[in-house]
């Protein structure tokens, strides 16, 4: 019986496990949702075998939705809890990454503003010329 649920069980590599949570960190968190993310994965990591058997007790009702095969490798992924840590630490890297991008371009977008205001207000109050 294991032979044939081993045949049936999709394999999962390690480099189809890491585009895996370099897709679902990206998803997660360029949608600014890092930290409820990581609050949901370190509350479940516990739970993680029985979260994965979820899934795929749900597997048909998922099929509609989801392209089976990759549902399938997501639910592998996530039986392993080193998995999950990667997980949340690309999704926290990520977001650093993102907000620092953030944070630059409000900076420059908020100098430019301040200098269009003072270019503005040097026009209204200009200085007369003395003839």
């Amino acid at each position: 019986m294991n032979k044939e649920f081993n045949e049936i069980r999709p394999q999962v590599s390690e480099g189809e496990i890491n585009d895996m949570i370099e897709k679902v960190a990206r998803f997660i968190a360029e949608r600014h949702l890092a930290p409820a993310g990581i609050l949901f994965l370190e509350s479940v990591r516990p739970l993680h075998g029985i979260g994965s058997q979820a899934m795929f007790f749900i597997l048909p009702f998922a099929e509609i939705i989801f392209d089976s095969r990759k549902y399938q490798q997501f639910a592998i992924m996530i039986e392993n809890e080193e998995n999950l840590k990667k997980l949340v630490n690309r999704i926290d890297e990520l977001d650093e990454e993102l907000s620092r991008d953030r944070r630059k371009a409000s900076r420059l977008q908020s100098q430019r503003r301040k200098a269009q205001f003072k270019a503005f207000i040097h026009r209204i109050i200009k200085p007369k010329k003395a003839e």
